[in-house]
């Protein structure tokens, strides 16, 4: 018989990204180690991206449990009196009204940890009679919002129920929060609730070498890592025998562009190179691209006329432009979390087959994943001679699919890992 795990996550279909996808990946394989899921998330979620086409991946008897939760982003589009339907976007605005100050500042200070604090204390109440009437063997709880570790906490403490919880992205050490304009003390209570947090789950899992080794440090016991990874019934049929045009080199990149991802040191590079190219070149971009990316783009006419800024598409319409790509240019952050940092598209882009180059930190985790599976490289943002070498010397129709195993990657096998994680935590004998 199948044991029942309640996934608590905020972000699931219609929202699009990587946190959506490694979550409905894992809920997908799932049944197949003995374990069925069960998903907990908002009924009303507030975020901007969708991507409606994820919903064909919830397939029955998949149960997902909607609950109200309330925001304050309504009372902040209220005050400012205009329509902002992503939030995040007044923190990258140069000139800030009054009333931006004033939302940052109370989300840095008032709202601890986060926006969906106020979904803590209903959820619990909700849950802890399912769980006291034996509806679930286990609970994962995915942050950020880091807020969701706090339903898993409290149930903890309330149930006793296994309780795993997952981060796939630092808390106190989270790049963002440095961004915020944070009191000293605010700052210690995301350390005192993070160390409850790692302290009394049953497990912890994170997606990087690095970030394991920083929660090591933090909490003294035994960190998990899950990376995210590639799902094999994502790539169409016969995908092995798509071949791009030589006619023209078609460069790629997908997924979001904003303020701790800097791709202008790359389109420097790309102009210096292949001005001077009797060969044609265009840099496509596939998602969210920063106001101030956009800006450096108009201010340059070649650019202008080379790159071309796709904007967002759903997640099955990205493999149209893969087809045509002969290069997959990845951007990674180039703040204190950069080692750690190894994006879910990482991992479909060398299922792809096609060469990637990347911007970010030549000794992260991302940079030993490519060159342990022979599937690019990865130059400082520093480093023009080195990304303009690189692309003077590329040749389009490289075949980069015989190199490396990244088998380990697929969603199934991952999967298994987790599952056999938690098997090894819900045996009375462990």
């Amino acid at each position: 018989m199948s044991k029942r795990v309640l996934i608590i996550t905020y972000y699931w279909p219609p929202s699009a990204g990587s946190g959506v996808q490694r979550w409905l990946k894992f809920a997908k394989y799932l049944p197949e180690f003995g374990w069925e899921p069960v998903i907990f998330t908002p009924e009303n979620p507030d975020f901007e991206l969708k991507d409606e086409s994820m919903l064909i991946e919830i397939k029955p008897p998949l149960e997902v449990l909607k609950f109200p939760i309330w925001e304050p982003y309504g009372l902040f589009r209220k005050l400012k009196k205009e329509k902002l339907s992503d939030t995040a976007k007044v923190l990258e605005k140069k000139k800030k009204s009054l009333t931006d100050k004033a939302g940052i500042w109370l989300r840095a200070n008032a709202l601890i940890p986060d926006p969906r604090r106020f979904w803590v204390k209903p959820s619990v109440a909700f849950l802890t009679d399912l769980i006291e009437k034996g509806q679930f063997d286990a609970i994962i709880t995915t942050g950020p919002p880091h807020s969701l570790h706090l339903i898993g906490l409290e149930l903890k403490r309330k149930t006793g129920i296994i309780w795993l919880a997952d981060f796939r992205d630092p808390w106190s050490k989270w790049e963002f929060l440095d961004t915020l304009p944070m009191l000293d003390w605010v700052r210690r209570k995301h350390e005192s609730l993070e160390k409850e947090v790692l302290l009394e789950s049953d497990a912890i899992i994170t997606i990087s070498p690095t970030f394991q080794k920083d929660f090591e440090t933090l909490s003294g016991r035994k960190i998990n890592i899950i990376t995210n990874g590639f799902d094999t019934t994502d790539l169409p049929e016969n995908w092995e025998s798509f071949h791009p045009s030589s006619k023209e080199i078609e460069i790629l990149y997908t997924g979001v562009i904003d303020a701790i991802r800097n791709p202008i040191p790359f389109l420097i590079a790309l102009k210096e190179v292949f001005e001077k190219k009797a060969i044609k070149v265009t840099l496509r971009f596939v998602g969210k691209v920063s106001e101030n990316v956009k800006s450096f783009i108009e201010s340059d006419s070649w650019l202008q006329n080379h790159i071309r800024l796709e904007g967002y598409v759903s997640h099955g319409q990205v493999f149209s432009f893969y087809k045509k790509a002969h290069l997959l240019l990845l951007i990674l952050t180039d703040t204190k979390n950069a080692q750690g940092n190894i994006p879910g598209k990482l991992f479909e882009y060398i299922a792809t087959g096609r060469p990637i180059i990347a911007l970010g930190d030549p000794k992260g985790d991302s940079a030993k994943i490519l060159d342990n599976s022979g599937s690019g490289r990865v130059f400082p943002h520093t480093d023009l001679k080195g990304i303009e070498a690189f692309l003077q010397n590329f040749e389009p129709n490289i075949d980069f699919r015989k190199s490396g195993s990244i088998g380990k990657y697929s969603r199934k096998n991952l999967t298994q890992q987790l599952s056999q994680l938690r098997d090894e935590k819900t045996n009375p004998i462990s």
